[in-house]
């Protein structure tokens, strides 16, 4: 087993006032420090949901694990075929290749601290999914940069039938 060792000189400070925010109701996602300003060392957002909204479909990232903190409601959390609910103070973290998703539980919101490492450039993968919302590309078009995000999409039986 390697050990990485980040490369970066100065403490990492994010402001909750200056953090840049994409999106919106039903989902807001607050860019918190991203792998160049971290030394490859993580990457980290603050997902916030409105009451049963999705957040991110099943995916899997094949380098980093994701962290999942919760820091208010509950959100259903798909981690390989299992769905658990996890509620505020609940941590959940998915090894890489595990397929994974989440989404606010039904009748909550959910505000989750999200931190994937290593890191991975993600600051622009959100924007993209912003212009998607915002029909400036297609859907599809997220499949281009797939590789480049390390976050590839697949079908899950388990969180179909629970979300339905």
């Amino acid at each position: 087993m390697s050990l990485f060792v980040p490369k970066f000189e100065e403490s990492v400070i994010v402001r909750e006032a200056e953090a840049e925010v994409v999106g919106g109701a039903p989902v807001a996602v607050k860019l918190l420090a991203d792998s160049s300003a971290t030394g490859g060392a993580l990457s980290t957002v603050r997902v916030t949901l409105t009451e049963g909204a999705d957040g991110a479909h099943p995916h899997w990232h094949d380098n980093s694990a994701e962290m999942f903190f919760m820091l208010d409601g509950a959100a259903e959390l798909l981690s390989g075929d299992d769905v658990v609910t996890a509620e505020r103070g609940d941590l959940v973290v998915v090894p890489p290749g595990r397929p994974h998703a989440f989404a606010a539980a039904p009748g909550t919101a959910a505000d989750i601290l999200i931190v994937i490492t290593p890191g991975v450039e993600r600051f622009e993968y959100f924007r993209h999914l912003q212009r998607i919302r915002l029909g400036e590309v297609t859907p599809e078009s997220i499949l281009e940069v797939q590789d480049l995000y390390d976050n590839h999409f697949l079908k899950s039986t388990a969180w179909e039938t629970r979300r339905g």
